[in-house]
């Protein structure tokens, strides 16, 4: 009796929630946009770490997504926002990656790349995506970065967004997925439904498509900005969900 109370204890111990998580952000953003979700999970135990995209390519954004993930001492949940999706839809067949949530995020399929999905639907007047300029380069519109990306947010707030965004390379939405990681790993997502840059009925087909298990929230493109405890919710679901022996 003992020793089977022991050997009970000792699996019980064994057995731990997956601790750490990657953020890895969209265009038109960089990593600091996390910051008030990594509050909240840094708060619950977490060990967060934020991947500094170079928006260059998605081969670029994954290598940089990967170093991420060799550097974590354990199973990992891999959390990407807006093309950041495609990223970790990518890079998420990483050996460390347990699951994979979606914030608002682009989800392709073998071969399937992220303008396709972008122009499924219609784009909702709001949205302010530019055409790429002479380099290549996708900016958003400022007249309509806070309507259109983050109307949720302060304006001063939406500003300093503005202002620290990367230079997006179109490139990258025209590349295709070779293997999607949703095919082998739990998925999970935090659905937009006042998304006014990747209109919501195209985050419901994908997510659907894919049997991820969704959460809406209410909110903006930045809902991990507007609404960080429900959004860290997710990532706790999926986290205690992907138990690790």
């Amino acid at each position: 009796m003992i020793m089977a109370t022991l050997a009970g204890s000792a699996s019980e111990a064994a057995a731990q929630h997956v601790k750490n998580v990657v953020l890895v952000h969209g265009a038109f953003v960089d990593g600091s946009g996390w910051k008030a979700l990594y509050n909240e999970l840094s708060q619950k135990g977490y060990n967060v770490t934020i991947v500094q995209n170079p928006l260059s390519s998605l081969e670029d954004d994954v290598a940089a997504t990967k170093l991420a993930l060799d550097k974590q001492d354990g199973p990992t949940i891999l959390v990407g926002h807006s093309w950041g999706g495609t990223v970790i839809t990518e890079a998420g067949n990483h050996p460390k990656v347990a699951a994979l949530v979606y914030v608002a995020a682009l989800q392709p399929d073998n071969g399937e790349n992220s303008i396709q999905w972008l122009m499924s639907a219609p784009a909702l007047p709001e949205s302010g995506a530019l055409p790429a300029d002479e380099n290549g380069i996708v900016y958003y519109d400022k007249a309509k970065f806070h309507a259109g990306f983050c109307a949720d947010i302060p304006k001063a707030d939406a500003d300093f967004m503005f202002a620290s965004q990367g230079a997006f390379h179109g490139k990258g939405f025209g590349t295709p997925i070779s293997i999607a990681a949703w095919r082998n790993k739990p998925s999970y997502a935090a659905l937009a439904t006042e998304d006014k840059s990747i209109n919501p009925e195209i985050q419901r087909a994908m997510y659907k498509r894919s049997n991820t298990k969704v959460t809406e929230i209410k909110g903006s493109h930045v809902i991990f900005m507007s609404q960080p405890k429900a959004v860290a919710k997710v990532i706790i679901q999926a986290a205690t969900e992907s138990i690790t022996n």
